[in-house]
């Protein structure tokens, strides 16, 4: 049976976004009177390059809630949906400064700077909002699917020699950790998506 104390608690973590700190995906609800919030899985340092040649590191998304997805520009399938689902959340929030877009490239070998740069200007990517990057193939696919779990396959181990394709999105809150996974061709869970930022954006 539940104290007052209690029920005030599980009241405020119905409320509050879950975390994900397992490549299953399990949401974990915590009660942060009690929880070590260092103990929870964070996106780690990276640095990538982004469609403008400029290098992007974690510092660009210090204190601020990003979404992350991976993409490839020659990707005849879900990419292009994904990214025209993106594009609503950039213009949803077009005006807050606290919401970026992170977009990995997947074939790094092929992406480079202009290739990514004429990408972004078709889907309107904005400057210093979406961030379209390249860079070593190893650093993508490790931080891909050893930070980020993007990947369908669970317990097989890979290599990048092993093409990594995903439609999830990730929501990553202010201290790099995973809020929220949305397929990113479903118009609805983008809709969840950018209704889970305003909710994260109230914490």
């Amino acid at each position: 049976m539940l104290g007052c104390g209690q029920k005030q608690n599980l009241s405020e973590m119905q409320h509050r976004l879950p975390f994900y700190n397992t490549a299953e995906f399990s949401p974990q609800w915590i009660d942060s009177t009690s929880f070590d919030y260092k103990s929870i899985h964070t996106i780690p340092s990276f640095s990538f390059i982004d469609q403008n040649g400029e290098t992007i590191t974690e510092k660009k998304f210090e204190n601020k809630i990003y979404v992350a997805d991976f993409f490839f520009t020659s990707c005849p399938g879900i990419c292009k949906k994904l990214t025209t689902n993106l594009t609503f959340v950039q213009k949803e929030f077009l005006n807050d400064a606290n919401v970026l877009l992170l977009s990995h490239t997947v074939t790094p070998e092929m992406d480079n700077v202009s290739r990514l740069k004429l990408y972004a200007n078709n889907f309107g990517a904005i400057n210093n909002k979406w961030f379209l990057v390249t860079g070593d193939r190893e650093k993508i696919y490790h931080i891909a699917r050893d930070a980020y779990f993007a990947d369908e396959d669970l317990g097989q181990k890979k290599s990048s020699n092993d093409f990594l394709h995903t439609e999830n999105i990730l929501l990553i809150d202010k201290h790099k950790r995973i809020r929220g996974v949305y397929k990113g061709t479903s118009e609805l869970q983008i809709k969840n998506l950018i209704d889970d930022i305003k909710l994260l954006e109230q914490e």
